[in-house]
């Protein structure tokens, strides 16, 4: 246990019975009250935001959470399933920990994974990826008006949309979080 002066943002609490992670931690001292320190966390499996208000002298339990990097193998049901690149032990990470940006996975890749005492608690994919475009409609020629956009298949199956010169067979590096082009990778 520790003292809510010990918290800072980014940490991970465990706040009546559920896994926070702190995004905001201020300390306050209004007027001629006693002080106390905001917190603004989010619920490690719901993402569910809350707001709570803790003593200076109260005590808070700050999780243990072990992050390190993981290589992505394959999925498997609900599950996916990566090693550890030390000791090649595999591990199945629920698919909702990754969120949107698990379309985009792609076998080998880099993942970060969090652990707190053996329980995966977070997953983050890296934040843009390099994807070949399996198939696109072909631009007309003369058809070059400024920011056009059209559909575009990656590898993984996902439909993007990309600018008109993007033919197939190229690779592009796609945002993970917003699914958006950012750029024709050669």
């Amino acid at each position: 246990m520790a003292k809510a002066s010990e918290v800072k943002s980014g940490n991970i609490l465990r706040f009546n019975g559920e896994l926070v992670a702190v995004e905001e931690y201020i300390h306050r001292t209004p007027g001629n009250l006693r002080a106390f320190y905001q917190a603004r966390m989010r619920n490690v499996k719901t993402g569910k935001l809350v707001e709570y208000r803790f003593r200076v002298d109260e005590t808070v339990e700050i999780a243990r959470v072990e992050t390190s990097d993981y290589q992505y193998l394959y999925e498997d049901g609900d599950f996916f399933v990566v090693m550890d690149n030390d000791s090649y032990e595999q591990f199945n990470i629920p698919k909702f920990l990754f969120g949107e940006s698990a379309r985009f996975l792609k076998e080998g890749m880099n993942v970060i994974v969090a652990f707190e005492s053996e329980e995966p608690i977070m997953a983050q994919t890296p934040k843009s990826v390099e994807l070949e475009i399996t198939y696109t409609e072909p631009a007309v020629k003369g058809d070059t008006s400024t920011n056009a956009l059209k559909k575009a298949t990656v590898e993984t199956g996902v439909e993007i949309n990309v600018p008109l010169f993007i033919n197939q067979g190229d690779r592009v590096k796609v945002d993970t979080q917003s699914g958006d082009y950012v750029e024709r990778v050669k």
